[in-house]
């Protein structure tokens, strides 16, 4: 039976949740803080996490942070008020799997447990191949699959990694989170001379100062285990930026003594050669893992790839009543989606597209079905633009984000309820 590590500091939480979830057929086991449930987890793995985000002495996220350490395969979902979404948008930057905004209907729920349910499943699937030996090789097609679009930053970035893929030269890939960092270092290895041999990814967010000491130096300083694992294929160096000091000056020996034995991709979602001309980040590494930059285009540089992204996220997801692959988004939707900024870009959205889809009780989706975060209030014109003549579409417009509801409308825009209403007739 999958079993479930619910965490929540309020045991009113956990009855309501054990009540709706184990006639599913989900174990369930609690923890009231983050802690504990870390504990918990390294005693005995669950098949998922459900955690607060706003819990104390650990929070969610620094839960999140600690788990994906222990065991990079765990699969979490956040809880979150609403006026924690944008921490819950941290979360997925930081590997959850999805986030649950507080009241959750039991049928979302529901539905996102079975969809991460499924995740697993996959990911044991894969990764199951992938230590079998059997060789996975990349097809010139895979590039435009795992980017679908056809955008012009999208063209010259799958152009770019085609060419890149048949060199053994350093890449350094820039551009915001969740943009596709790690499709892009997986296609580099899948669709090079490298294939079938080894892929080394490790994410210096997610580890210790020492753990990356000791992983990337070793003992000796000549290359820890990872460095070692690496050889013959590929290292793929995630957030390189959050490197010690001391630990990239100590690594730009061990790449020296280790040349050509693997090759060495890095990501970033900073400026390194800022970093370096202002001496936080060391000139010799920035250099030796520099050598081609490629720029991972943010989704609100490709908006014109909405729709095939909207048709590829819809083959993976899941709906109990329509075939998710039929499923329609209207043009105001469309048009609501590109004015949002995205700033979870390719991550967020997949994530939220997956939840739309799998819960959706009508194959046609508008923009009134959206969630209120989409509907962007900080990209609409100043208030005082519009009390001069425009106040009633103003408001009107601001309750149609709010789904009708007018007192979110007025804390919205601080006003009082009475103001919502139609002026009387004359």
């Amino acid at each position: 039976m999958p079993s479930i590590l619910i965490v929540d500091d309020l045991i009113s939480i956990h009855e309501m949740l054990e009540a709706v979830i184990q006639p599913t057929g989900y174990a369930t086991a609690f923890a009231t803080d983050g802690e504990k449930a870390l504990t918990k987890y390294k005693a005995d793995k669950f098949d998922l996490v459900l955690a607060d985000i706003d819990m104390k002495p650990m929070d969610g996220i620094t839960l999140l942070k600690n788990l994906k350490h222990f065991d990079p395969a765990v699969v979490v979902i956040i809880m979150t008020a609403y006026a924690s979404t944008e921490s819950a948008i941290q979360a997925l930057k930081f590997g959850a799997f999805d986030y649950l905004q507080k009241p959750f209907k039991v049928d979302e729920l529901i539905q996102t447990l079975k969809r991460a349910m499924e995740f697993r499943r996959i990911a044991a699937e894969r990764e199951a191949v992938r230590t079998s030996g059997a060789p996975f090789v990349a097809k010139a097609s895979d590039f435009e699959t795992r980017f679908p679009g056809s955008s012009q930053p999208i063209k010259r970035l799958i152009t770019q990694l085609k060419k890149l893929a048949t060199t053994s030269t350093n890449v350094l890939i820039t551009g915001e989170l969740g943009a596709g960092h790690e499709v892009a270092a997986e296609l580099l290895h899948n669709a090079g001379n490298r294939a079938g041999s080894p892929f080394v990814s490790i994410d210096c967010r997610l580890n210790t100062p020492e753990i990356l000491r000791d992983g990337l130096l070793g003992p000796e300083g000549s290359g820890g285990k990872w460095i070692q694992q690496a050889k013959g294929g590929t290292f793929f160096l995630q957030h390189v930026q959050q490197l010690q000091k001391q630990t990239q000056v100590a690594l730009v020996s061990v790449l020296r003594n280790n040349a050509h034995q693997f090759r060495l991709v890095c990501a970033t979602e900073e400026d390194l050669e800022k970093l370096t001309e202002e001496g936080r980040f060391n000139e010799e590494l920035f250099y030796r893992i520099a050598a081609i930059p490629v720029h991972m285009p943010s989704l609100r540089e490709r908006l014109d790839d909405l729709p095939a992204l909207l048709k590829d996220v819809a083959t993976r997801a899941a709906n109990p009543q329509f075939d998710p692959r039929q499923m329609e988004f209207t043009e105001d939707a469309i048009a609501t989606l590109r004015s949002y900024r995205w700033p979870g870009n390719l991550a967020e959205f997949t994530q939220f597209v997956s939840q739309i889809i799998s819960t959706s009780e009508t194959r046609v989706i508008t923009s009134a079905q959206l969630p209120l975060r989409v509907h962007d209030l900080k990209a609409w014109p100043p208030l005082a633009d519009y009390l001069a003549g425009q106040e009633k579409q103003y408001f009107a417009r601001v309750v149609h984000a709010c789904r009708g509801d007018k007192a979110k409308a007025a804390k919205v825009l601080g006003v009082e309820v009475s103001r919502l209403d139609p002026p009387p007739a004359s």
